[in-house]
């Protein structure tokens, strides 16, 4: 008796917890602890910073120019070729997904 009312909490728990993290399947391979390290080693906040007003965050809503995953990841791969950072795509991509997770929220 205790097994069944045990799973019946447990199921919905589980479920709740794997969609609080839910990212865009073009993100499900990132590595988020990488794009950290990647947005810290490469000053990215305060570059952005030091583009718009205030502490740099109004970046990350540019009205109308970023509203899918792919253009989020998009824009990041402008970043990387156009400052030469030479990241391979599957760092690209671990940036977009910390990206996505701390400001976007795609699904």
């Amino acid at each position: 008796m205790n097994v069944i009312k045990t799973s019946w909490l447990v199921g919905p728990l589980l479920l709740l917890s794997m969609t609080a993290h839910a990212q865009p399947s073009i993100f499900k391979d990132a590595d988020l602890k990488l794009g950290q390290k990647l947005i810290a080693e490469n000053k990215c906040v305060e570059c952005h910073a030091s583009k718009v007003p205030g502490d740099g965050s109004a970046i990350y809503k540019p009205k109308g120019r970023i509203n899918t995953a792919g253009l989020l990841r998009g824009m990041v791969e402008q970043c990387n070729t156009e400052l030469n950072m030479g990241m391979f795509p599957e760092e690209v991509n671990a940036v977009a997904a910390v990206l996505n997770r701390e400001h976007y929220k795609f699904k």
